[in-house]
């Protein structure tokens, strides 16, 4: 038998948005306060950190021998600083590649930093800066959602399709009001 922690740690270690709902929602029946719920998964992006940091240096070493990844890599530096420009008007600064963690994921974020020069802490710090954001977003919704239904199945399933429609509906909005077709960030 597994410790309610472990279990919600689990849970987070999902690599997909999923793990987030479920995970605070079995937190929030267990009776783990929010500090712990947050401290768990602080930890799962850690060993996120640990995990997915190898196998994005050997794909960046990789790149460098193999035309097609060489190019590749050079679209993802210039997809970068175009989306840095769009939120600080400069280059890959940290706020940007807080936003690109908090609006993709943190592996994204990573690579993002990465590509602007930050080392593996620095790097992470960022990364993991907007992901947490972006878990304090999805928990206190799941929370305060589940708080009027009273189901968690039908509040995890609300939560996720949230978590995928809402980011497509915003984007089609943008594109109708600029008049203009949605950015690719």
């Amino acid at each position: 038998m597994t410790s309610p922690s472990l279990s919600v740690l689990k849970l987070f270690l999902i690599p997909v948005g999923g793990g987030i709902p479920a995970g605070v929602l079995l937190a929030h029946r267990d009776g783990l306060v929010w500090p712990v719920m947050s401290a768990l998964y602080l930890v799962s992006d850690v060993i996120l950190a640990f995990a997915f940091e190898p196998i994005m240096r050997f794909f960046e070493a990789v790149g460098r021998r193999v035309p097609f990844l060489a190019r590749f890599g050079a679209a993802m530096k210039a997809a970068n600083a175009r989306t840095a420009a769009h939120f600080e008007g400069t280059g890959g600064g940290p706020v940007s590649l807080v936003m690109i963690s908090f609006g993709v994921d943190p592996m994204t974020g990573r690579t993002a930093a990465r590509a602007a020069g930050h080392g593996f802490v620095a790097g992470w710090a960022i990364a993991i800066a907007g992901d947490m954001l972006y878990f304090a977003v999805i928990a206190l919704s799941t929370l305060q959602l589940n708080a009027y239904i009273h189901d968690p199945n039908t509040t995890m399933w609300i939560v996720l399709v949230a978590m995928i429609l809402l980011p497509v509906l915003v984007r089609k909005v943008r594109a109708a009001a600029g008049g203009g077709a949605a950015p690719s960030c």
